[in-house]
């Protein structure tokens, strides 16, 4: 959860210390230790640790003995298998890596992306924090905006390219990269693409079962070091399964431990059994629940000043209020995401693809079987991998957006979890998430093991939009920026009432807010 910011000058040019300074302050809602730094010569980086080597790191390096810490065991990967360290750490992380003995910087983060990394070089500086603002207090990065990443966020409400920002000159690491600079040039590397591999092929079934359970509880025990946890939990399969193995963890410990349930209900809004369900799984499983009613948030209530439009959610007064509530339990807290997406393969994606071989003949049934078993048996999971929704999602969690001292961790996103799972035969076990619902037999209430996929039942923000108290949004007091991306003559009225013209109306709007309130950089006076 640690800030984590650099300066390298490739003209060796002496690093400037305020500047540093005051970019590290930038972030002490991140901890206690943001403030500190390290500068030599022409590198600077916030609480270093090393000799030759230094390192700077906001991690969570999993599987490794628990009393090294997370930053020496990047160092020492570093120091046995260089670049390549990157194909031996498992978990969430973000580092950079000075190597003053060949005057190399060396960054990367973690598969999935969980944890960001922003940069961005000006002149003959190159500048990298996992807090998006803190590179704007940088006088050179200009807060000139970048026009293709607007636009894919009015057409679809995200950034299509994931190695941009809303900025020109800051930039995006993507999650399962590395990037390099040295000799003036910036290199970058993809280490980890999501893959279906060597099928895993028990004998008995329920190996498959103990397996799973296996890594799961690694998973969840790799994200806990804590004695206080929060879970997001609804009534659905996936957060319960995680507040099970989270509870029965903590009953461990030596310490005094609590796992505690949050919930966002709707119990007039639209049709929701949330809150049915949730209650039933927690008090079976006896730990306490809060449901936050979500019925009377107006749209956009609360802070809504966040580094990037993408980020600016209609519903983030419940969103912003649920995060709170599970701060004031503690540090950690864990979600659900994605258990849809890994263990809930479409069947009529299978059906069609089992089909193909056997259209071919009989000569050629063994080789397209093949082709079929390894490279297009998971088609909606590896789909799902690659979306371009988990880099705002993961990034919207992260303390640099909600300025909360609180860590969202995601036990499903798990690089040995999600192998595993692209492994092992698809049928029975990842659909209708066969194999969590083996796993959790007799450990939730049968009505929320049995219960199928239940999603909303309407779209709160689309509800609220159609209220008569917000019509609003179709006269608000326009920024003079927004012209240049929107032609509000043409811009289709919310009587219309349809889904996407709400959505485009609304993202009108929060662009709008977001220009308005965020885009003026007064950060870099910051003393």
């Amino acid at each position: 959860m640690r800030g984590i910011v650099g300066i390298v000058n490739l003209d060796g040019a002496p690093v400037d210390r305020d500047l540093l300074t005051r970019m590290a302050k930038f972030m002490e809602f991140r901890g206690a230790d943001a403030g500190e730094i390290w500068i030599q010569d022409n590198v600077g980086f916030s609480h270093a640790f090393g000799s030759d080597i230094f390192v700077t790191a906001d991690a969570r390096i999993d599987g490794c003995d628990a009393d090294v810490r997370d930053v020496e065991r990047i160092l020492r990967a570093y120091e046995r298998w260089g670049e390549a360290c990157v194909e031996h750490l498992i978990g969430d992380f973000a580092f950079a890596i000075w190597d003053a003995r060949s005057r190399r910087l060396f960054c990367a983060r973690d598969h999935f992306g969980v944890k960001p990394f922003y940069y961005a070089r000006v002149g003959d500086s190159f500048i990298f924090s996992n807090t998006l603002n803190v590179l704007r207090l940088e006088p050179r990065v200009s807060d000139e905006l970048n026009e293709m990443a607007i636009g894919d966020y009015l057409e679809s409400g995200l950034n299509q390219d994931l190695t941009t920002t809303v900025f020109r000159d800051i930039q995006r690491l993507p999650g399962g990269h590395t990037l390099s600079v040295a000799n003036g040039s910036i290199t970058t590397r993809r280490y980890w693409t999501p893959a279906v591999k060597q099928e895993i092929r028990f004998r008995e079934p329920q190996s498959y079962v103990e397996r799973f359970k296996e890594l799961l509880t690694s998973a969840v025990k790799d994200r806990l070091r804590t004695e206080r946890v929060s879970i997001s939990m609804s009534g659905g399969l996936d957060s319960t399964s995680l507040a099970v193995v989270a509870r029965d963890l903590l009953k461990e410990s030596p310490a005094p431990a609590t796992v505690r349930a949050f919930s966002t209900v709707y119990d007039k809004l639209i049709p929701d059994e949330e809150r049915h369900y949730s209650t039933l799984a927690a008090s079976s499983l006896g730990i306490p629940i809060h449901h936050l009613s979500a019925d009377n948030y107006p749209l956009f209530a609360g802070d809504l000043d966040v580094p990037e439009p993408f980020l600016v959610s209609p519903l983030a007064g419940q969103y912003n209020d649920l995060l709170r509530l599970m701060a004031d339990h503690g540090r950690v807290a864990l979600t659900g995401y994605d258990g849809d997406a890994l263990m809930n393969e479409p069947q009529q994606s299978l059906v069609a693809r089992l089909a193909r071989p056997f259209k071919t003949g009989i000569k050629r049934i063994k080789e397209r079987r093949i082709s079929f078993e390894r490279s297009k048996r998971r088609p909606a999971t590896l789909a799902a991998l690659q979306s371009k929704v988990w880099a705002p999602l993961f990034e919207g969690y992260d303390p640099g957006v909600t300025r909360l001292p609180l860590e969202v961790r995601h036990p499903f996103v798990d690089v040995r979890l999600v192998e595993y799972l692209l492994s092992i035969p698809t049928r029975p076990w990842c659909v209708n998430k066969h194999i969590l619902r083996c796993a959790m037999k007799d450990r939730l209430p049968a009505a929320v093991l049995n219960r199928p996929k239940t999603p909303l039942a309407g779209d709160p923000a689309l509800q609220l939009t159609r209220r008569a108290g917000v019509r609003w949004l179709d006269n608000f007091e326009v920024t003079p920026q927004l012209t240049r991306f929107v032609n509000l003559s043409r811009r289709r009225s919310l009587a219309e009432d349809t889904p996407d013209i709400l959505w485009a109306n609304l993202r009108v709007f929060a662009l709008n807010h977001w220009l308005a309130h965020s885009l003026p950089n007064d950060r870099r006076m910051v003393a």
